[in-house]
């Protein structure tokens, strides 16, 4: 019998470039039983898939040069080290700045004193002295890493900043200490360009944290949907657990506007349970006995008892976290590239910095080897990567900021190089199609009825009901500023709508089955409401006096923009897939109404991503649009994430991109 593979994840420290997620990823699958490893640079932790101990795998990582601690589930800790890091980057990008710039200012204005003289000398090695401690202090994390690379038998940016470096303080102690030996047009000191170096990457390390924000919180965000205990029914008494604490077959009670702790089967009672958390669909559902009830959702009204059938780790809610953190953790391509590159340009750089020293010792002029030195130094220092450590960060950070005036707030700098690349462009229905709020859309009265008054009506007897399409009905009214008549006799038929008298006439608002069972004939209003049921929206008939007088329509409304802005998205080549967990029927509806060609419709939260996968699987680069929690998985998976910035917190932290103004036009 095989064994299960394991998925670990470890934290790392002492990994400052793409070099460093090379060396230890290769050195962890050099350990026996480890089938992958995969590095996650922005959030310093890997992931290792494979049959082998924790021990084994740091072992593994330290021998590489780097430190390994199995991953804390602690995000606060982690947020606090990651705030502190940062912190400690400012302050040595200071102390470097503080030496380097005045002295790179005072060269330029010629202010300086020179090699010539005996004070000249004295000054210029305190200068250096000053700068050497600087370089511990600021530099210490690169020279340590060098070092580490090097007994590992290995080349990092570590080296190639700590040779630059310390090549330029060295040259310029022999220029002082020995100014004979080289020649006179190559006497300056180079103390200035250390410390600006190690200013410049420090700056670039601390801009490149800052700018892509806390991964954790979207794990955070939903763990936070779970609620801490539930009332748990043992031994005839209900009394409130922790919810890890919480066992399969528990018998648990939810009460109205209590959150569902744990995933179950409804024993007892009835309610509607709002699960737009999850599905991202905005109508809540009705709950009878057999229901299936999700963790996390919440109950909107009614109480009902509930066995427990998935707690833990088994979850839906569970499971969709553990998808945010895999897809967070997945690698696009392009930063395989990067690794590579990484890999092969600092021995590249030795390789000529080597060959540059050999030449000049052996066709140079005399003195052969001064000009040797320091033509070797020059090929080091000028490759020091000061334009990798900060270029990037910077152009990420000016791009951020133009797009954060126009309402659209980017939290990966590679969504910017990434969103240039889309084919297909995925947007999810409820939330970012729609409005995601159920709303009155049709009033159709008939026999001398007007629209106000058929919305009075239906208003003033679901006042009584808790079904959430009596709640559109109502708010409707309500914005008209219509006054609500007084209704006696009220009675709710579960599933079917509601009856009840209102200035002694009988009144019946439902569907056509109610209708049916009350024998009222519909026959001028079914071919209307087949209609409507085919835009998507739900229709109501509304009786008096076993006469019909007309149909309310609830629908979660298309956004006004939606339209025009996927016409935008289609007219640039892109192909506009929708993806819902609504029924088939209301889907195809919606996607008529908007153009789009291609539905996936009644997707499960935890399939979303599995269709994202799919589409890249036939080499389509794929943007995800949505807002719900459901969506987050599919988000942090897709080549760019777009949230809905008027979605949930976990979809905003799980994607790229936020538009803050909820339009599809900042999609394009």
């Amino acid at each position: 019998m095989l064994k299960p593979v394991l998925s670990q994840q470890l934290q790392l420290t002492g990994i400052s470039c793409a070099g460093c997620v090379r060396s230890i990823e290769n050195a962890l699958t050099a350990v026996p039983g480890v089938e992958s490893a995969e590095v996650n640079f922005a959030q310093r932790m890997v992931t290792v898939n494979g049959n082998v101990s924790m021990d084994a795998l740091i072992d593994a990582v330290k021998k590489a040069g780097y430190g390994a601690a199995k991953l804390s589930e602690d995000t606060e800790e982690q947020q606090r080290i990651e705030y502190q890091h940062y912190h400690d980057l400012l302050w040595k990008t200071l102390a470097a700045a503080v030496v380097g710039f005045p002295l790179f200012v005072l060269g330029l204005l010629g202010r300086l004193p020179t090699l010539t003289t005996v004070t000249g000398q004295i000054i210029w090695f305190v200068l250096g002295l000053i700068t050497l401690v600087v370089m511990v202090y600021s530099g210490g994390h690169f020279y340590r890493g060098a070092v580490k690379a090097f007994f590992a038998h290995g080349a990092t940016m570590d080296t190639l900043i700590a040779l630059g470096t310390g090549a330029a303080w060295l040259y310029s102690m022999v220029v002082i200490v020995f100014p004979d030996f080289v020649p006179s047009l190559a006497k300056h000191a180079y103390f200035e360009a250390a410390a600006i170096i190690l200013a410049l990457i420090n700056l670039g390390a601390a801009l490149e944290m800052r700018a892509r924000g806390k991964t954790s919180a979207a794990i955070q965000k939903l763990i936070g949907l779970q609620p801490k205990t539930a009332r748990v029914i043992r031994d005839d008494k209900e009394q409130d657990i922790l919810i890890a604490d919480v066992l399969r077959e528990d018998i648990i009670r939810v009460r109205p506007g209590e959150k569902v702790p744990v995933d179950g089967i409804v024993m007892e009672g009835h309610s509607s349970v709002d699960e737009s958390m999850l599905t991202g669909e905005a109508m809540p559902v009705a709950k009878v006995s057999g229901d299936v009830v999700i963790g996390g959702t919440i109950n909107k009204s009614g109480s009902f008892l509930f066995k427990a059938t998935k707690v833990g780790k088994d979850t839906a809610l569970a499971q969709i976290i553990g998808m945010v953190k895999q897809a967070q953790n997945s690698k696009p391509p392009i930063a395989k590239l990067a690794d590579l590159i990484s890999s092969i340009f600092v021995p590249a750089v030795l390789m000529v910095a080597i060959i540059t020293a050999l030449v000049w010792l052996d066709v140079g002029p005399a003195p052969q080897a001064a000009y040797m030195l320091v033509t070797a130094m020059t090929v080091l220092i000028i490759a020091c990567p000061c334009a990798l450590g900060l270029a990037s960060p910077i152009a990420v950070m000016v791009g951020v900021g133009k797009a954060a005036e126009h309402g659209i707030l980017i939290r990966h700098g590679e969504a910017l190089q990434r969103a240039g690349q889309l084919t297909t462009v995925v947007l999810d229905k409820t939330g970012t199609l729609t409005l995601g709020k159920p709303e009155v859309t049709t009033l159709y009265p008939i026999n001398a009825w007007d629209e106000s008054l058929l919305l009075q009506w239906a208003a003033s007897i679901e006042v009584g009901s808790e079904h959430p399409l009596a709640e559109a009905i109502v708010e409707a009214a309500k914005k008209k500023r219509l006054p609500l008549l007084s209704v006696t006799l009220f009675q709710a038929v579960a599933g079917h709508g509601v009856s009840g008298m209102i200035e002694g006439k009988k009144i019946v608002l439902g569907n056509q089955k109610l209708m049916l069972d009350n024998q009222i004939d519909i026959a001028e209003l079914v071919v209307r409401a087949q209609d409507l049921a085919g835009l998507g929206q739900t229709p109501m008939y509304l009786a008096v006096d076993q006469q019909a007088v007309g149909i309310i329509a609830v629908a979660d409304p298309i956004k006004a923009d939606a339209q025009a802005a996927l016409q935008r998205l289609q007219r640039r080549g892109l192909k506009v897939v929708m993806i819902t967990g609504d029924n088939q029927k209301t889907a195809e509806a919606v996607a008529k109404q908007l153009g789009i060609n291609q539905v996936f419709a009644e997707v499960l939260p935890q399939d979303k991503s599995t269709k994202i996968a799919e589409l890249q699987a036939q080499g389509e680069v794929v943007a995800m649009v949505g807002d719900g929690v459901n969506d987050a998985p599919a988000l942090a998976l897709a080549d760019v994430g777009f949230a809905i910035g008027a979605g949930t917190d976990v979809a905003i932290e799980s994607a790229d991109v936020t538009l803050m103004g909820g339009s599809i036009h900042s999609v394009v």
